[in-house]
């Protein structure tokens, strides 16, 4: 793959649970983590959750106020992890009420120019809002569990992505636990007609990272971890790097960290 910069990317699914605003901020971290110039935009203008996994739910300016024409999309956005840049979604369901999407895609556009990647987070679904996030795209990066009907339900947001003109680059497929009856790598192509850019393993420290006090994505808080370096891979794909080359900041780490643990294991408590 030859690498292309000022790429607007939608990440999309078919309903919600899939773990598409998870893949969203730590693709957009692991991107970002490379120098590579990063915007999030949280697209989900109905349900916003991004900015809470973010840790930037009290962004005082959001996507709504853009929308609504009340401020200019150069003051909502903020710095998030990694140096990456970030438009929020509001939490008001009266600005929701006034918000115009038709006109998200000109105001992705409008900064486009300043970003090597930006990536739209998305609503579930093929709703008025979906149909906005899909159309401000160039490309969509489609997400999936290895289910039937979570397959089929992404065929259709596949579907009319091509039809309002963005072009769907490939599949991520979330969850896999290995057990039987998941739906194959080669199956899912076959139905879905495009490549699988990666493969995420259910791992509990995803789980953990909404947990915390702090929340903090899983690319930041346990970048080592087998969902961590999944994603990594795929932000590689999406970038059209080798992936040893974004897995090399995780062998450095994860070296540091067993030399640590020997090194507090082999230190030996003072005699009393």
């Amino acid at each position: 793959m030859v690498l292309v910069l000022g790429r607007i990317i939608t990440v999309a699914s078919g309903k919600g649970g899939v773990g598409k605003t998870t893949l969203v901020a730590n693709l957009g971290i692991a991107l970002a983590q490379k120098n590579f110039k990063v915007l999030l935009v949280d697209a989900d203008i109905a349900m916003a959750n991004l900015s809470l996994l973010l840790g930037m739910q009290a962004s005082p300016i959001t996507l709504h106020d853009v929308l609504v024409g009340e401020s200019s999309v150069e003051d909502a956005i903020y710095e998030g992890p990694a140096g990456l840049n970030f438009i929020p979604s509001g939490l008001s369901l009266e600005s929701y009420r006034r918000v115009d999407t038709e006109r998200l895609e000109s105001v992705v556009r409008e900064v486009a120019s300043q970003y090597d990647f930006i990536l739209l987070d998305a609503p579930p679904g093929i709703e008025k809002n979906v149909m906005s996030a899909l159309a401000a795209a160039d490309e969509i990066l489609l997400i999936t569990i290895p289910t039937s009907p979570s397959i089929a339900d992404v065929l259709k947001t596949k579907i009319v992505s091509q039809r309002l003109g963005s072009s769907p680059i490939g599949i991520v497929v979330n969850f896999r636990m290995g057990e039987k009856g998941e739906i194959k790598d080669d199956d899912i192509m076959k139905m879905l007609e495009l490549p699988v850019y990666g493969n995420i393993p259910f791992d509990l420290e995803v789980r953990r990272s909404f947990m915390q006090q702090n929340v903090q994505p899983v690319m930041v808080r346990k970048p080592t971890t087998p969902a961590a370096i999944a994603m990594r891979k795929i932000a590689a794909k999406v970038a059209g790097i080798k992936a040893h080359e974004f897995l090399a900041e995780e062998k450095k780490q994860g070296f540091l960290s067993r030399l640590l643990a020997m090194f507090k294991r082999g230190k030996k408590k003072p005699s009393k």
